[in-house]
């Protein structure tokens, strides 16, 4: 099976300089006209039989230009959300760094309302499980979703410890493609950029 994790594009919370985890931000303009230059590469390039997407607005939007442009159908699923970052979700960084200094905490255990670190990553593990499981191995499935999720989704990828400090960045609209044959998981590309917007 073929998977192409692709981030949202450019939100307004990145306009207003806040924390958005599961603040519930649009795209911009900018991050219309990336969602759509990413769906134009990806409708000449693959052939989609699926969109796994979050439920927040961003990534919704962003899988609805792709769904439009490949003809793929959307399938919502909220263990895609972002981070539930609690109390910060909406916070100017520095309102938020006064208010809720970082705590560190058990993997089990969270502060400020937020989920732990462990909730976090059975969600990017119940979802790698359910794409395997639902997809033959001759599909192209997208899984349009936000940053924080597709390093989660990296960890799981990999069998990395939950602990882990290992980061993969994605730029707005940016496209990791990976092969999963049984046992065997390849990184094809990481972090494409198909446009320069």
């Amino acid at each position: 099976m073929k998977l192409l994790i692709i981030r949202h594009g450019e939100s307004e919370a990145d306009i207003l300089n806040v924390h958005e985890g599961r603040a519930d931000f649009e795209l911009t303009e900018r991050g219309h006209a990336q969602a759509e230059a990413m769906s134009e590469y990806v409708n000449q390039n693959y052939s989609l039989a699926k969109i796994y997407h979050s439920t927040l607005k961003r990534a919704v939007q962003t899988a609805g230009h792709l769904s439009r442009k490949t003809g793929a159908p959307p399938i919502p699923d909220e263990h895609l959300m972002e981070f539930n970052n609690g109390l910060l979700a909406g916070l100017k960084y520095s309102v938020a760094k006064e208010k809720y200094p970082r705590i560190s905490v058990p993997l089990h255990s969270s502060v400020y309302e937020q989920e732990s670190v462990l909730e976090f990553r059975y969600r990017a593990e119940y979802m790698l499980s359910k794409l395997i499981s639902d997809n033959n191995d001759k599909s192209t499935v997208a899984v349009v979703t936000h940053g924080g999720m597709i390093n989660q989704l990296y960890r799981a990828f990999f069998r990395l410890p939950a602990d882990s400090e290992y980061a993969f960045w994605t730029g707005d609209t940016g496209i990791h493609e990976w092969i999963i044959s049984g046992n065997s998981r390849t990184v094809v590309r990481a972090n494409f950029l198909p446009h320069n917007i």
